[in-house]
């Protein structure tokens, strides 16, 4: 908004030529993300705290593990709503409102906001959340109005680039539906259950929505994606200002979330910010290199997967705990080593996905 307000001013005022710039507008977006955190903090906790939307120690049985969670009873939960919000509003304003990558991000965030506020609000007031087949299947819908919009859309593709591959380029054609469908389901999911200790989730989300507002940049840039030999997505840049808008809301939702926290994330923001991962994931062709910068998300959704699998067929659990940070945990080692530890393997696998744009 405010780049279609101030821009046709600047044959008056030169200065406002900056708000053309991408980096520029992307930069305001993540400091105004970071403000809006900070400035209704106060008021998220009073709300949340005055409806009783606390959290209450669930951990299907595991005596132990509910024990190393009893300080956390009683903590506000839901406080994905302020991240989803003040994202939301912070990109509304610095954006291009004509950028269709940007529009669908926004959807596909909020459509998986209300799915999770759905569940959080049925754990408060039933002690458990919706049915596994409905979260899914409402995910999956989601997931499949994605990918009919792409399909259906002059503005992007329906192909998939391959890394460490320059010339194979996969085109799916229809079958692009159920293909944005899966990345949605698995990315919304996996950061989901990413979320168990206090701050690992949003800082490896901080971590990945970093490197992907520069993915988003290169990927728009004609000059740097020829240069490095991957697919120009004309106007996936913009998708860099929504990024850093997540960047900056994630870490002021991390000054609070971070150990001992004061607050909890929820569905309603797991479900969000892993969704709109995905999104931008799909919108740049970078859905594969997900796989190796979000791998602690990865590891983190195959542990429960193994684990039932494991428990099913076996009759013995793999892990003494799923999602893996649980195993840790078991293991002895403090909440606070573990949660740095991951945060560390998430640095590296962005790294090393970084340096698949060189390896083609």
């Amino acid at each position: 908004m405010i780049y279609h307000i101030l821009y046709p001013l600047k044959e008056y005022f030169s200065a406002l030529n900056v708000t053309q710039y991408i980096t520029f507008r992307g930069g305001c977006a993540f400091i105004t993300s970071f403000l809006f955190v900070m400035l209704l903090w106060k008021f998220t906790i009073k709300r949340l705290k005055r409806l009783r939307i606390v959290e209450k120690i669930d951990m299907y049985g595991h005596v132990r593990l509910e024990s190393l969670h009893e300080n956390k009873k009683g903590t506000p939960t839901m406080g994905g709503i302020l991240i989803v919000f003040s994202v939301f509003m912070s990109t509304l304003l610095w954006m291009k409102w004509n950028n269709y990558f940007v529009w669908m991000s926004l959807f596909i965030m909020v459509a998986l906001a209300f799915i999770g506020l759905r569940d959080d609000i049925s754990k408060i007031k039933r002690g458990r959340g919706i049915c596994r087949l409905e979260k899914l299947t409402w995910q999956g819908l989601i997931g499949i109005i994605l990918g009919v919009l792409v399909v259906v859309s002059k503005e992007s593709t329906t192909t998939l680039d391959l890394p460490f591959f320059k010339k194979i380029i996969l085109d799916l054609g229809c079958f692009y539906i159920f293909w944005a469908a899966f990345v949605i389901v698995a990315t919304s999911n996996a950061v989901n259950f990413t979320d168990g200790l206090d701050g690992l989730a949003i800082g490896a989300l901080v971590i990945n929505f970093l490197l992907f507002a520069l993915l988003s940049y290169i990927v728009g840039h004609l000059k740097f994606a020829t240069y490095l030999l991957i697919p120009h997505v004309c106007g996936s840049g913009e998708l860099a200002v929504l990024c850093l808008a997540l960047v900056g809301a994630g870490l002021g939702f991390l000054w609070f979330n971070s150990y001992p926290a004061q607050v909890f994330m929820g569905d309603v923001g797991a479900l969000a910010l892993g969704g709109v991962t995905g999104a931008v994931a799909l919108f740049i062709k970078k859905e594969f290199l997900l796989i190796i910068s979000g791998g602690l998300f990865v590891i983190e959704a195959l542990s429960v997967i193994l684990q039932i699998f494991s428990v099913k067929l076996r009759g013995k659990r793999l892990f003494l705990a799923a999602p893996l940070h649980h195993h840790f945990q078991l293991l002895g080692w403090g909440e606070p080593k573990i949660i740095v530890r991951l945060w560390i393997v998430t640095i590296m696998c962005a790294v090393a996905s970084l340096l698949t744009l060189k390896l083609r």
